[in-house]
């Protein structure tokens, strides 16, 4: 099992706000199940859509499908929001389901969408920009051009004592 970052830590864990809920299945100790709705994750926890909320306190094994694979873990449910949504934490994560969420994180996050809008529109503004360097390469290997020719010149003729 994996370490699941500390709780008291100053930074925010990143999360993942989906836009349709990803179908996940709740395993109670004693053997029940129930359904549920995954609508935000982290790597510390999230949030379900539930039909009625569960006991909070509750130990639950939690499983829900990504486009890296299934991840099975370990979670304790929280106070509910609302009778509909219930968070949770997570308390145990194998590596590979640690690994698929932080995938699933990464491809749904709202900061990852933004990054990549900056970078498109980047990428739009340099392709937009006409190259305007190379003139300036230019100018400038010309004057080095010039200035190395002159000193040859004047060494030349200063080694053969026509320039006194």
């Amino acid at each position: 099992m994996s370490s699941l970052p500390h709780s008291g830590s100053p930074w925010r864990v990143p999360r993942a706000h989906l836009q349709a809920d990803i179908p996940a299945v709740l395993r109670f100790q004693d053997g029940q199940r129930a359904s549920a709705g995954l609508q935000v994750i982290s790597l510390t926890g999230g949030l379900l859509s539930l039909s009625q909320p569960v006991v909070q306190g509750s130990r639950v094994k939690l499983m829900f499908l990504t486009g890296a694979g299934s991840v099975l873990g370990g979670a304790e449910m929280l106070p509910p929001v609302t009778n509909a949504l219930q968070p949770f934490r997570f308390v145990s994560l194998a590596a590979d389901d640690h690994r698929r969420l932080g995938t699933l994180i990464w491809e749904r996050s709202t900061q990852n969408s933004s990054e990549q809008a900056w970078i498109e529109k980047l990428r739009a503004a340099s392709a937009a920009c006409p190259k305007q360097r190379r003139p300036w390469r230019l100018k400038l290997a010309g004057a080095v051009g010039l200035l190395t020719v002159g000193l040859a010149s004047a060494a030349y003729l200063l080694h053969f004592g026509l320039l006194k």
